[in-house]
This record gives structure tokens, C-alpha cells and sequence, in this order.
């Protein structure tokens, strides 16, 4: 299954599906990585795994629906199955995400519905939760308010910083996006009428958590 990731920095995500393919544990085809940032890490990541790369940069742009276009265009010469948003740092507009419709899955670092958009992990910290996650989502046009697919969650500690929660959530994004994507390329996970089904059945509205998996 031919599979574009889409970045704009570290590629952290983008280096858990390499190494996830690479000992065969994604039964998948990474085509391409995009970035919208010429000087996104997760670009040599890529290289280095001998993936193409190419970079749309934003500012060359006018306006959003310029840039989406461009970058539309362009995924759509790799004919992928799957686009997946890891750690792609733009709203994306309608017209994009309905031209990939039930194909573009994005990882955010908080257990959606809560904390929706930038500063997750400090605006966690800052509400007091006791408990904080990452989930995995299919696009709409409510921005990360897609359906979800799985979550994963981890106790908020009294010490906690939010660079060491940044840390101990990133972990788990590191397993779930894999999982989703595998379950995806096996033809097992699908969104119907922004619903998640998983084997056929409607999950729940937050999704499957990590610790009930087999």
C-alpha cells in the first residue's frame, strides 16, 4: 500500500513508521515524504531511509488554498491509499481534506477532544488533568476534531514539566500511529460517514485505548 507522510520538523513519527516498515512490521510502501519546511529534519530521516522527499513551502504561496493546491497536486502523482499527517503543522483547507476523504489520519499529542490545536502538553499542565495521551484521527474539516481511532493515555505526574510529558506522550505516539496505519493497510480500519470502523464495527467516540488491546 503506497503511503505520503507529511511533516514539518523533527520526524520523530515519520522515524517510528521507517523503522516499523523496515522490519516488516508496516506492511507498506512509504512514496514520499512532503514537508511545507525546507529545513524539517524529518527530511534527512527520510533520505537516509532512501525515501523520496520534497518540500512545499508555504511562503511561496498566496494564501492557503494556493498552497493546498500545490501540495494536493503533488501527493496526488505518488497515487498514494494514505496520507499521514505526523507532526504536520498546518491547517489544511476543505477542499483538501475532502479530496482525501477516509484516507488522512494525523497524530496530536493529547487525548482529543481535549486540548485540540497548539501548546498540548503545557495547557494540560496548566488545567491540573491527572491524565494526558496522544490520539490518532481521521481528517476533517473541524481541525483535530476527526473521529478517532486510538488513543493512548499516561498519568500526569506531580514533578511533570511539560517538556518531560512532551517526552513520555511522544513515546506512545510512537506506537499508536504505527498501529493505525497497519490496521489501515490490512484493510481492517476504515471511516464511514465519520464514523471509525475497525474489523466492522463502530468504535467508540474516543476511540480504542492502548491498555484494552490485546
Amino acid at each position: 500500500m503506497s503511503v505520503v507522510i507529511l511533516i514539518s520538523g523533527n520526524g520523530s513519527n515519520l522515524q517510528a513508521i521507517i523503522d516499523a516498515v523496515s522490519h516488516q512490521q508496516l506492511p507498506i510502501e512509504i512514496s514520499a515524504v512532503i514537508s511545507n519546511r525546507a529545513d524539517a529534519q524529518g527530511l534527512q530521516r527520510a533520505a537516509k531511509a532512501s525515501i523520496t522527499t520534497a518540500v512545499v513551502d508555504h511562503h511561496d504561496y498566496n494564501g492557503r488554498e494556493d498552497f493546498d493546491a500545490a501540495l494536493m497536486g503533488l501527493i496526488d502523482k505518488f497515487e498514494p491509499q494514505l496520507v499521514v499527517l505526523a507532526g504536520f503543522m498546518r491547517i489544511l483547507t476543505e477542499k483538501f481534506v475532502n479530496h482525501f476523504s477516509g484516507r488522512l489520519l494525523n497524530i496530536h499529542p493529547a487525548l482529543l477532544p481535549a486540548f485540540p490545536g497548539l501548546n498540548t502538553h503545557e495547557r494540560a499542565l496548566e488545567a491540573g488533568v491527572k491524565v494526558h495521551g496522544s490520539s490518532v484521527h481521521f481528517v476533517t474539516t473541524e481541525v483535530d476534531g476527526g473521529p478517532i481511532v486510538l488513543q493512548a493515555s499516561t498519568d500526569v505526574l506531580a514533578d511533570d514539566t511539560a517538556v518531560i510529558l512532551a517526552a513520555r506522550v511522544l513515546k506512545q505516539e510512537h506506537v499508536i500511529l504505527p498501529m493505525a496505519i497497519r490496521w489501515f493497510a490490512e484493510k481492517r480500519l476504515k471511516c464511514d460517514d465519520n464514523k471509525v470502523l475497525l474489523d466492522d464495527k463502530e468504535l467508540p467516540e474516543n476511540g480504542l485505548q492502548l491498555e484494552n488491546l490485546a
